[in-house]
């Protein structure tokens, strides 16, 4: 039997899927899943990119039995995916300690820059860049170490993304896990599908915002976070 398999002889990505479309939950590329795959069916999924890897190997004409390059390439890319630059998709949200905001903090709080690395939807190419967030809290607003902001960054960036979601979707975590009274981000990224590929344009980034509560009503301190983001352009 093929180890991409399961006993029954079905795909384990066919299970997942009939899972998904019987809880009516979507799963496009940038979307998690990982309630509707266990830790076993991880690892089968794996197997399985590999074979089907394999065969996009073997459409390229790259002879992998005799090239001591590429014979173990479709394993190196399935785990890339499945473990790595897209384990976003497949495992929980990290788990992140929250405390009450004992000093009632209530002044404007800057987290970044924040390295990212994603890929984007369209070629599966690299995205790599810098996240900024500002924080406004109040007295109600729960209170997370630095460091969680960038697991939650990474959490989100694991999966093939489209910048302008990409952001939208951190601002909506940060959101749900602090409630604060206002909220910023600002990404800038290179797009390797514009450097490696298409017009080859190598020095392009892409500066995208989200504002949110107090940062979007007032433009005071909108510029007080924007003026205080060492960006080097």
């Amino acid at each position: 039997m093929n180890p991409a398999n399961t006993d029954e002889g079905t795909p384990v990505s066919v299970k997942i899927r009939e899972r998904l479309v019987a809880a009516r939950k979507r799963f496009h590329a940038n979307d998690n899943i990982a309630d509707f795959v266990t830790p076993a069916e991880l690892e089968k999924l794996l197997d399985e990119v590999e074979v089907k890897m394999q065969g996009v190997l073997d459409s390229l004409v790259i002879d992998t039995v005799n090239d001591h390059n590429t014979d173990n390439t479709a394993r190196r890319v399935a785990k890339m995916y499945v473990n790595e630059v897209f384990r976003g998709r497949y495992v929980a949200c990290p788990a992140i300690t929250e405390f009450p905001n004992v000093g009632h903090l209530n002044e404007l709080m800057i987290v970044g820059p924040i390295t990212v690395r994603s890929a984007c939807s369209h070629h599966f190419c690299p995205v790599i860049g810098k996240i900024w967030i500002g924080v406004m809290p109040n007295e109600h607003t729960n209170v997370i170490g630095l460091s969680k902001y960038a697991r939650l960054a990474e959490w989100i960036m694991g999966r093939p993304q489209i910048q302008e979601e990409a952001v939208v979707q951190l601002a909506d975590l940060i959101q749900e896990k602090t409630q604060p009274d206002g909220l910023a981000i600002v990404m800038e990224a290179s797009h390797y599908c514009m450097a490696w590929r298409g017009v080859k344009d190598m020095d392009s980034k892409m500066i995208n915002s989200v504002m949110r509560g107090v940062f979007l009503k007032d433009p005071n301190l909108r510029r007080e976070f924007l003026s205080l983001i060492p960006r080097k352009g």
